[in-house]
């Protein structure tokens, strides 16, 4: 790995495995406080005071964006207070002043929920062996409702991108995702590890983006989680190109829009996705890709629907791990 691209948090959780010392040993509120500090940082570094409305006096500034007073001023508290928010220190931070960071800050919905969990997670105590996001089990009846989609191509995903089950179409369009000794599947080890991800994603980088932010935004929900820091350890160690997204601390919901792949058997395919979360599983996710009848690619999605692929199984652990 390329160094100086690591900073913070990640960085102590590799050094600690490199030396022997288990993640449960790095102390999860520090961790937590530094997400928040590199978060913000890097926020405020995105915007131009012309960009937040503010005068421009000339003269050669020492910051990129926004200097801490200027977000102070933007969000109308105290250049101290926000520079102690900054740190880390966020004890008795309300929902109000969040509210005024985000807007000072231009905070998408997403990155607003980001920065609420890392408070959270600063304020409130939490086990090193919080797993929730990784749940493994995959109820009979949700396996039934995936392959009663018989004119979609759906699987079930846990929040670290873990796939649990599939039906049919999912199995013929991953194919490749699927083939792997790891098991589960995990589709940002794909994306990352697995040169042919670049061919099967005709917007590589787009996904590439989808996957560090999904993964971050578990990161922060879950800060104790074992397994997850586990697999952001292994992606950063094998790509430069995860350990760079990852350190630019930008978020990311998979929730709908439209998917380009190159499928080895049928060539381009342009789908639609929804991201489904199944209430009654928290941290479980159905994804279906569909597509229109008249859409431009519905030649190539209805030779999908023939193509049988070699089969592939995708095990549906029994018991429920405590945890895209």
């Amino acid at each position: 790995m390329s160094g100086g691209v690591l900073a913070g948090p990640l960085l102590r959780r590799l050094c600690a495995a490199r030396q022997g010392v288990s993640y449960a040993e790095v102390v999860p509120t520090d961790t937590v406080r530094e997400d928040i500090r590199t978060f913000l940082t890097s926020r405020r570094a995105r915007i131009t005071p012309q960009q937040a409305g503010l005068p421009d006096f000339g003269g050669r500034r020492q910051v990129s964006g926004l200097r801490r007073s200027e977000v102070a001023q933007l969000a109308a508290i105290s250049v101290e207070y926000y520079t102690r928010i900054e740190r880390g220190n966020v004890g008795g931070v309300s929902e109000e002043i969040l509210d005024s960071l985000a807007g000072a800050l231009q905070l998408d919905d997403v990155e607003r929920a980001h920065l609420a969990a890392l408070v959270r997670a600063a304020n409130a105590p939490h086990r090193a062996d919080d797993r929730d996001g990784g749940a493994s089990h995959v109820r009979d009846s949700v396996q039934q409702v995936l392959d009663a989609m018989t004119g979609a191509a759906a699987f079930v995903r846990n929040a670290h991108l873990d796939v649990l089950a599939t039906n049919q179409l999912a199995r013929t369009l991953y194919e490749e995702a699927l083939d792997t000794n790891e098991q589960p599947p995990n589709l940002a080890r794909f994306v990352f590890l697995d040169a042919r991800a670049r061919r099967f994603y005709r917007d590589w980088n787009g996904i590439a983006h989808d996957a560090v932010g999904s993964l971050r935004t578990e990161a922060a929900r879950t800060p104790g989680n074992t397994d997850l820091a586990d697999l952001i350890d292994e992606l950063a160690a094998h790509s430069d190109e995860f350990a760079a997204r990852w350190d630019a601390h930008d978020v990311e919901y998979y929730r709908s829009g439209q998917q380009h792949f190159h499928h080895p058997a049928v060539g381009d395919l342009d789908l639609d996705y929804d991201a489904l979360e199944i209430p009654a599983d928290p941290g479980l996710t159905i994804v279906t890709y569909t597509l229109a009848p008249t859409a431009p690619h519905a030649p190539a999605f209805h030779r999908l629907q023939r193509h049988i692929p070699a089969p592939v199984e995708v095990p549906s652990p029994t018991a429920a791990g405590s945890p895209s």
